[in-house]
């Protein structure tokens, strides 16, 4: 894919708020609806569908797709999306790695690469040119009549979600202020760049809006969190929630690379260092039972690549953590799951940045 042409094939008016409703609807129901069916669940006139229906007919990204069982009547005429008619490219970048996936417009996944070039790799201009390397060679796995919405980044942080610049990541001091957004986007001949924090946009990839509030906790080259609360991804007041790793549990213990001493993040790696899974989740499940106290959230999410070496002595001993410290769990009832996406949690949850400037998310 050309990545030049596809900067220029942005569709006119997708982020139309009504237009955003019947695109979600047609995404969340693999059978498609009618036009009178998407009348009924958006409050839409049929007459303001059926103009909104032909311009995403027009577009491409829309098909009709055979006939809906009569209900007395003629059969209703069933629209579905047209998952090759764009694509989306999560990128997901850590201290010593990256990993790139291509997703066709209903999600799904169409092609994955993991390289060793991360934010420690080099200078940061030197990484951002071979992570623009990575998402052409994604881009040009991407079905000739595609076009590419846009790249979602997820990065490690701390980093303002409103200008992707990145603040003062924990050990990687040429990063500080690096306008990451920016210059990914020259690189990238202008292609539409989102960039948030790789926790922020893992929330995004397993927990679906609506009611409740899920903690996704990430255990990798550092420890995060991202907050899904009632529904929507909370960011603070400076874009910065979620450094849920950088929680003091021992005053005189070691060295963080933030500067602090006694942060989860490095006892969780010391015991990591050592080989000791059993402690590294145990000390995962109290900062998550501190964080449950804290925000009475009802759902704990784990992902992230150190994780799935144990994925089933995380869950348990992050489960035994929070019957263990919370006053009353049967109460206060927390459910513990893995990541659905697995350790590609980061790069799923960027396709999805992308995604949700058309679906309305």
């Amino acid at each position: 894919m050309d990545l030049h042409q596809a900067a220029g094939a942005n569709l006119t008016g997708l982020r139309d708020h009504n237009m955003a409703l019947v695109l979600g609807l047609l995404r969340a129901d693999p059978d498609g609806g009618s036009r009178a069916q998407l009348a009924e669940r958006t409050g839409l006139t049929p007459q303001a569908i059926s103009k909104i229906v032909a311009r995403l007919l027009d577009d491409g990204l829309v098909q009709e797709s055979g006939r809906g069982a009569s209900t007395g009547g003629k059969p209703r005429t069933l629209l579905r999306l047209r998952p090759d008619a764009a694509c989306a490219i999560g990128l997901a970048v850590d201290r010593h790695e990256s990993t790139v996936l291509l997703s066709d417009l209903m999600g799904g996944e169409r092609s994955r690469a993991t390289k060793d070039v991360g934010l420690a790799t080099a200078e940061p201009a030197r990484v951002v040119t071979l992570l623009a390397e990575m998402v052409r060679e994604a881009a040009d796995a991407a079905p000739p009549e595609a076009r590419l919405l846009g790249v979602g980044v997820g990065c490690r942080g701390p980093l303002d979600y409103a200008t992707g610049v990145l603040h003062r990541p924990a050990g990687l001091a040429a990063w500080d202020r690096f306008p990451l957004r920016q210059a990914l986007t020259e690189q990238l001949d202008g292609i539409a760049v989102h960039v948030d924090k790789d926790t922020n946009v893992a929330a995004l990839a397993v927990a679906a809006p609506g009611p409740g509030s899920t903690a996704y906790l990430h255990l990798a080259d550092g420890v995060g969190a991202g907050l899904r609360l009632d529904g929507a991804i909370y960011r603070g007041a400076r874009t910065n929630a979620g450094e849920f790793g950088h929680q003091v549990v021992q005053l005189d213990g070691p060295t963080c690379s933030c500067g602090q001493r006694g942060c989860l993040e490095a006892l969780c790696l010391a015991a990591l260092a050592d080989g000791d899974h059993s402690t590294a989740a145990g000390l995962l499940g109290l900062g998550a039972a501190n964080l449950v106290r804290l925000l009475d959230v009802d759902r704990i999410v784990l992902g992230g690549r150190v994780v799935f070496t144990e994925p089933k002595l995380y869950r348990r001993e992050v489960a035994a953590q929070l019957a263990a410290h919370l006053p009353d769990p049967q109460w206060q009832h927390v459910t513990v799951d893995l990541s659905p996406a697995g350790a590609s949690s980061v790069a799923a949850g960027a396709v999805e940045l992308v995604l949700g400037t058309l679906f309305g998310a």
